[in-house]
């Protein structure tokens, strides 16, 4: 891959950036109804199941990575994601508070550069293109050069759909011979960057001069107490880390199981499709999944436990769709409790709430600080030391994590494909990337009666008290 971009790729991104404002412009007057309009176009046009069954397969064979019937399943992502913004407005006022004098305005942020991350293709770009109209922003979309083919077919039919529409269809343009450097470039001249992918990619993002929306690494621990209901932990887990052969940042890394419910729900975890590695199968594991260095070796990343087990050099069962590895230590001597992005996943067993608190403390301090952590609890005081101690920006209860995070429809949080990790995960946001992301906001402030507390109001006891 080229290591420099050239005068031509500059001159082209220049184009794109021309040819995208251009297109804004021509939608300055849409009202919010014809905007809605062209979201549930987009929407439809890539979630029918044809359509999206069809691009996810071509993801999959382009990149090698990810497992076909989890994938399809996240086409529900796209119909959460139009659910939400259909039910709020991008233009004009878009709220009000009397009491304060304010009314808030929404205003486009601009051109957009969106990353789409290798896992992600043919959701990330329309998740991100419904987002983008609905502000009646443009987006240029940068594609991981391994499923960079998913990425252009994804955009033509956006495309597609605007010109059928009457819109412009430079609203939405793509990079079809993507590389780091001309990635680079385009965040370097767009107005921002919305970068969901590796570590690497978000540096990138913020290191590119313009305001950017970047994600964290995720570890994804889950606390199982005693009062949790076996059966349904173990079933969401397996929801959890099956899904796309784990490869999503909220798949479940690690359980915490209190040790009186241990071996049990170590039983349901292996009738659900788990298989349980031996000691001996463990080493050659570790072995295969991290290099000499650390680092996670790309060819167990996102592809299915049996494949991961034979690079192992064991076999596992047919039926058994993740690898169980019960684990002890913490810390970057024990990659087990770090990130693993496959279908692989620890389980430690704990004694007392305290002691589980302090093991979750020590996986945070590997990997995963910002991101999520989840329990299986009906124990509402387990629930609230959780929340309180854990430096994540969400936590799920009793819910399969990777399903949850982003947003589901038996959950109140907003649905997306790019999740904010905050100051602890290296972003500026913690909160779900959605449309209040892609808007900006003038804040209109009339006057009203006079706010000011008396002076023994705001001081309190130490209102006339000794002065210095």
């Amino acid at each position: 891959m080229a290591k420099v971009i050239t005068e031509e790729q500059k001159q082209a991104i220049q184009e794109m950036l021309v040819r995208a404002r251009a297109a804004m412009v021509a939608i300055e007057d849409y009202d919010q109804a014809r905007v809605d309009r062209l979201c549930q176009a987009i929407g439809w046009a890539l979630a029918n199941e044809v359509t999206f069954t069809r691009l996810a397969k071509m993801s999959i064979d382009e990149s090698g990575l990810g497992d076909l019937e989890t994938r399809i399943g996240k086409r529900f992502k796209i119909y959460g994601i139009l659910r939400d913004v259909l039910r709020q407005k991008s233009m004009g006022v878009i709220e009000e508070i009397p009491e304060k004098g304010i009314v808030k305005y929404a205003k486009p942020v601009g051109v957009i550069a969106s990353l789409v991350p290798v896992t992600n293709a043919a959701l990330t770009e329309v998740g991100s293109g419904i987002f983008s109209i609905k502000a009646k922003n443009a987006m240029i979309f940068a594609p991981h050069p391994a499923a960079k083919n998913t990425t252009i077919e994804t955009v033509r039919i956006m495309r597609e759909v605007l010109q059928r529409e009457g819109a412009p269809v430079d609203l939405f343009q793509v990079i079809e011979q993507p590389s780091i450097p001309v990635a680079g470039e385009l965040m370097a001249v767009c107005d921002m960057t919305v970068a969901t992918g590796g570590p690497a990619m978000v540096r990138a993002a913020y290191s590119s001069g313009k305001p950017a929306y970047g994600v964290g690494a995720g570890n994804a621990t889950m606390l199982i107490d005693e009062t949790a209901d076996v059966a349904d932990a173990a079933k969401n887990t397996r929801i959890s880390k099956t899904a796309d052969n784990g490869s999503g940042c909220s798949s479940d890394g690690n359980l915490l199981v209190e040790a009186t419910i241990y071996d049990t729900f170590l039983q349901q975890l292996q009738k659900e499709g788990g298989y349980l590695v031996t000691p001996e199968e463990k080493v050659l594991l570790q072995a295969v999944m991290w290099d000499g260095e650390g680092h996670r070796t790309s060819p167990t990343i996102a592809r299915p436990a049996a494949k991961i087990a034979e690079l192992a050099g064991f076999t596992i069962p047919v039926g058994k769709r993740f690898l169980i590895v019960p684990e002890t230590g913490i810390g970057k001597a024990f990659p087990f409790s770090s990130e693993k992005l496959s279908p692989v996943l620890s389980i430690y067993k704990y004694s007392g709430f305290e002691n589980a608190l302090k093991m979750l403390t020590e996986i945070y301090k590997v990997g995963g600080r910002g991101h999520s952590c989840g329990i299986y609890s009906f124990d509402d005081d387990h629930i609230d030391r959780l929340a309180r101690l854990m430096p994540v920006s969400r936590m799920m209860v009793r819910q399969p994590q990777s399903k949850a995070n982003s947003g589901s429809f038996t959950n109140g949080m907003a649905m997306t494909s790019s999740m904010g990790c905050g100051i602890w995960g290296g972003n500026i946001t913690n909160e779900n990337v959605t449309l209040k992301h892609y808007l900006q906001t003038t804040w209109v402030s009339r006057p009203i009666p006079e706010d000011r507390p008396c002076d023994a109001e705001l001081f309190g006891e130490f209102y006339n008290s000794a002065t210095y």
